[in-house]
C-alpha cells in the first residue's frame, strides 16, 4: 500500500527480474493480473495496483472533475515506488491511464504495453464516426439504464466488450463486484471521454510501445487500438487470435508471451543505445 496525502493506493509486488507495473481495467483490482503473472513463470518483478475507486485505492475524482490526470498521478506514484526501468502495462481503461502517464512524461518508463485501451476520443478525432458512435450509444444506454434503477446495467457494458453472455458467465462474486463498482465505472467513462487524443499527441511518445488487441473483440475496440499503434511513434501491433477484451483472463499465456518478448526487446534496445556513445568515445580516444 502507498500512503498518499490524497488517499491510499494499492501496491503489491512479487518476483524478481525486470520490473513490470501491471494496471488493471475498470471493475477490477490488481488481482485480475494473476493468470498472466502465473504464466510469466517468475521472469519478472511484477507490481500490481488498482485504479481509483477500486480495491483499496481511494477515489480522487468527482463528477465535476473526472480528469484522467487524477488517475495518472496515482499511477505515477506506483511507478516511482517501483523504481527505475519500469515497463508499464495496462489493460482496458488501465491501458488508457498508462497511455496518459506516458504522454505526461512525469516519470521515466522503459516501455509501454497497451492492451485494448478504450481510446474513444481518438476515434472521434480521426473521423471514425461509426466506431465512435458505437462507444457512445453503448455508454448512453448503459448510463440511462442504471439511472432508471437497473442495478445490473453494467452487464451490457461488459457484453459490449466480451460478447453476448460474458457477464452471465462470470462467477457470482465477480459479477457482484462489477455491479457494486458501477458508479466508479461511470466516472471512468467520463475520464475516458474527457481525455483528448490525436495523432500529433501520440507521435510524441519516445519509448517502445506494443499495442495488443483481440481478433474477437468489438470492431470499435479493434479499430481504436489499430489507430493507437499507427499513431504512437514506432509502436507495434499484436493481435491475439480468438481473444476478446478480457484476454488477460482467457488468453493469459498469449498475453504473457507478448509481454515477455516486448520487455526483453525494449531492454535490449536500451542497452544498445547506452553502449553506442561509449563505443564512440573509445574510438575517439584511440
Amino acid at each position: 500500500m502507498i500512503e498518499d496525502p490524497r488517499g491510499n493506493i494499492d501496491y503489491e509486488e512479487s518476483g524478481a527480474g525486470p520490473t513490470v507495473v501491471l494496471v488493471p481495467g475498470s471493475c477490477s483490482t490488481g488481482a485480475a493480473w494473476r493468470p498472466v503473472i502465473a504464466a510469466l513463470n517468475g521472469q519478472f518483478r511484477c507490481v500490481t495496483t488498482s485504479l481509483l475507486g477500486y480495491g483499496a485505492t481511494a477515489e480522487r475524482r468527482t463528477a465535476g472533475d473526472p480528469s484522467i490526470d487524477h488517475e495518472a498521478e496515482a499511477l505515477e506514484a506506483v511507478v516511482r515506488k517501483a523504481g527505475s526501468g519500469v515497463h508499464l502495462v495496462g489493460h482496458s481503461f488501465g491501458g488508457l491511464v498508462a497511455l496518459a502517464v506516458a504522454l505526461r512524461k512525469r516519470v521515466a518508463l522503459a516501455s509501454l504495453m497497451v492492451v485494448e485501451a478504450p481510446a474513444a476520443e481518438l476515434l472521434r478525432h480521426s473521423g471514425e464516426a461509426e466506431h465512435y458512435r458505437a462507444f457512445r450509444q453503448m455508454t448512453e444506454a448503459y448510463f440511462a439504464d442504471f439511472a432508471g434503477g437497473n442495478a445490473e446495467a453494467v452487464a451490457d457494458m461488459i457484453d459490449f466488450y466480451g460478447g453476448a453472455g460474458t457477464f452471465a458467465s462470470w462467477p457470482p462474486r465477480v459479477r457482484d463486484y462489477a455491479i457494486a463498482a458501477t458508479p466508479v465505472n461511470i466516472l471512468d467513462w467520463a475520464s475516458a471521454y474527457g481525455f483528448p487524443l490525436s495523432a500529433a499527441l501520440l507521435a510524441a511518445i519516445d519509448i517502445p510501445v506494443l499495442v495488443v488487441r483481440g481478433s474477437a473483440s468489438h470492431p470499435a475496440v479493434q479499430r481504436t487500438n489499430v489507430l493507437l499503434s499507427e499513431f504512437a511513434n514506432g509502436a507495434a501491433l499484436a493481435t491475439i487470435g480468438g481473444a476478446a477484451h478480457f484476454m488477460i483472463a482467457t488468453h493469459a499465456g498469449e498475453v504473457a508471451r507478448l509481454m515477455s518478448a516486448h520487455v526483453h526487446d525494449a531492454d535490449s534496445e536500451r542497452r544498445d543505445r547506452s553502449a553506442r556513445p561509449t563505443q564512440r568515445r573509445c574510438g575517439a580516444e584511440r
